[in-house]
């Protein structure tokens, strides 16, 4: 099983709901294959550093999963498929980036900060 962290930009004209739904089809996709969702972290509507589809905006999503490496394939077809998906990026995670998230996760680095004050 590798690491990967999958960024997902939806179409900003998506409701609460949609989004909602799309988040849990990808999810249940990747408990499907045998892998696990380790975070899930929606940033919302963000501004586009440039237009995609003459839009300005779009929906963030960002996961990090494990799986095989095989299923990025299958998850990449999907991605493509999806009409409500602009665009996609799947990063595989090496340990140094794995711990890094993992400790961003849980608060660590303000600790440290309010330590070294």
């Amino acid at each position: 099983m590798n690491n990967y962290e999958l960024m997902v930009i939806f179409t900003p004209i998506l409701s609460e709901e949609e989004f909602k739904a799309s988040q849990k089809k990808y999810s249940d996709l990747i408990a499907d294959a045998g892998g696990e969702l380790i975070h899930a972290n929606p940033w919302g509507l963000k501004s586009l550093a440039y237009p995609i589809d003459k839009k300005t905006t779009g929906i963030y999503w960002v996961i990090e999963f494990t799986a095989e490496s095989s299923f990025n394939e299958k998850l990449k077809i999907q991605l493509l498929r999806d009409e409500q998906v602009m665009r996609h990026l799947i990063t595989k995670l090496d340990k140094n980036a794995v711990e890094y998230n993992y400790v961003k996760r849980n608060g660590g680095f303000k600790q440290l900060e309010k330590a070294t004050v």
